[in-house]
């Protein structure tokens, strides 16, 4: 699995949840400042390309891309060569990796340290802007999607509206698979992370 996709997943898992207190739990406003269903899209997704043009200029500074994918390469190549080795059921190439599993664990950890250094400058504007300043831009749906998209079963990640909830006056959802705010920014984020890690030569694809 590409390690981008991993590490925008864990920035903007937490994005869902509406610590100030939203109505029905959701991010927005019932009178946004901006107003219509294409707008809306096309400006949230903004946000999520300049949002990323950011945590790709943060991860280039502070983290050493020459040295990340030496050791990716590393790791990836030691995983491999032991999982060839278990599928063979060789024994004394198993041994032979086991010696190398201390140091390849130290370079796991230290991978992950680099690739977790950036977030740590990058959240708390991230916090804010999405909490803050969105809410008050947007109303709680952004898009509409043309199937659902609540892969992940119960309503820990729901990405869209379900009947149920569009049905319910009370709700904030006003039709079936309306995307939520927040689930418009991470699809968006998602869309355009590669490619701007690309340009931005920070992507974590080794292919």
């Amino acid at each position: 699995m590409d390690l981008n996709f991993i590490l925008l997943f864990v920035e903007s898992i937490h994005l869902q949840f509406d610590f100030l207190g939203g109505e029905g739990g959701a991010l927005g406003s019932d009178d946004p400042i901006v107003k219509g269903l294409i707008l809306s899209m096309f400006a949230v997704a903004g946000f999520g390309i300049l949002l990323n043009v950011f945590n790709s200029a943060v991860r280039k500074k502070m983290v050493d891309q020459v040295k990340l994918k030496r050791i990716m390469k590393e790791t990836r190549a030691y995983q491999k060569e032991r999982m060839a080795a278990m599928r063979a059921k060789d024994q004394a190439k198993m041994s032979e990796l086991g010696k190398k599993s201390a140091y390849m664990n130290k370079m796991s950890m230290e991978m992950m340290q680099m690739n977790m250094r950036p977030m740590m400058i990058t959240f708390v504007p991230l916090i804010l802007i999405f909490y803050l300043v969105l809410p008050q831009l947007f109303s709680y749906t952004v898009a509409i999607s043309p199937i659902p998209l609540n892969v992940i079963p119960g309503d820990f990640f729901q990405l869209t509206c379900t009947a149920e909830q569009a049905a319910d006056p009370e709700h904030v959802c006003t039709s079936e698979n309306a995307l939520f705010l927040w689930a418009w920014y991470f699809l968006s984020s998602i869309a355009f992370s590669g490619i701007i890690m690309k340009i931005t030569k920070t992507s974590m694809d080794l292919s």
